[in-house]
């Protein structure tokens, strides 16, 4: 790297606008402040997809990221499916503690979840699984997810086998390997970019007496 490309680096910033976050503008549930600025990112034709969020597990002391998608919103927390065996599968299974971080760049805004990750019931994965798309369903049983692959072929391959067992139209039953999670909530900080690095952060911590919400210096 040339020192120009260090300097280039360096500089990429941008002033953030004058539309801040406050007390008085926020709903007192998070879930509530949360589905607001879900379906505001939605409206947003600049992002791609409002509901894609970081998923962000720990096993061994290293923590581990992937982009995965919300798919339920209610009062018990937010919903996303995957493969079991998976590597956050299998990291979730040892440690439940998980983060999520919703990168609204487009509107200078942010949301992070803490909370504990727990599989949803098998009949809720069920309900899910047949509302998917027959192509996606079939990806569920032919992707040995976060295995080793030697080559594409073998996905491919392995991909028609499944075609050939449920055809399109025919009811592909949920694996046994692939469903949901829900992340229970403890905190969840909403973050709105402000002018000179003086960003709004306010939190919501859950307490025995309900939310509790506090201001953060940025």
């Amino acid at each position: 790297m040339t020192e120009l490309d260090k300097a280039a680096i360096a500089a990429m910033r941008r002033s953030y606008g004058e539309t801040g976050l406050t007390e008085n503008q926020i709903s007192t549930d998070p879930v509530t402040q949360f589905h607001t600025w879900l379906h505001e990112a939605a409206a947003n034709v600049v992002i791609v997809e409002a509901n894609a969020m970081v998923l962000s597990t720990v096993a061994d002391g290293q923590p581990s990221s992937r982009t995965v998608l919300l798919k339920e919103l209610s009062p018990a927390g937010f919903s996303f499916f995957t493969n079991y065996g998976s590597r956050k599968g299998r990291q979730i299974a040892g440690n439940p503690a998980v983060s999520l971080l919703f990168p609204w760049y487009a509107m200078e805004r942010q949301v992070i979840v803490l909370g504990q990750a727990k599989k949803i019931a098998e009949a809720d994965s069920d309900n899910y699984f047949a509302g998917r798309p027959w192509s996606s369903q079939i990806g569920a049983w032919a992707s040995s997810q976060s295995e080793v692959l030697e080559d594409r072929s073998e996905l491919e391959g392995k991909y028609q086998e499944y075609v050939a067992k449920y055809p399109e139209g025919s009811l592909v039953p949920r694996p046994p390997h692939w469903g949901g999670y829900v992340v229970v909530p403890t905190s969840i900080e909403f973050w709105q970019g402000r002018y000179s690095r003086l960003h709004d952060r306010i939190r919501y911590e859950v307490t025995a007496n309900g939310w509790k919400v506090r201001r953060f210096y940025p």
